[in-house]
């Protein structure tokens, strides 16, 4: 898999178990490296996996003690 293309948020979170307005959220406050084009965020899989990764930035995330 190419880690620099292009991905939406909605392809993102099916690829890793998340979810788009979880991951947009992210983006907005920075958390996730993401560009909004048009009216759509667009990221890459390297960025969710760096985010993924990050555990300091994962412990900020506003959506932890939804996840069962």
């Amino acid at each position: 898999m190419d880690d620099e293309r292009l991905i939406s948020l909605g392809e993102a979170a099916a690829l890793y178990g998340l979810s788009a307005p979880q991951l947009r959220l992210l983006a907005k406050r920075g958390s996730l490296r993401a560009t909004k084009i048009g009216r759509n965020w667009v990221t890459t899989p390297r960025a969710v996996a760096e985010y993924m990764a990050n555990d300091v930035l994962r412990s900020k995330d506003p959506h932890k003690y939804k996840r069962g």
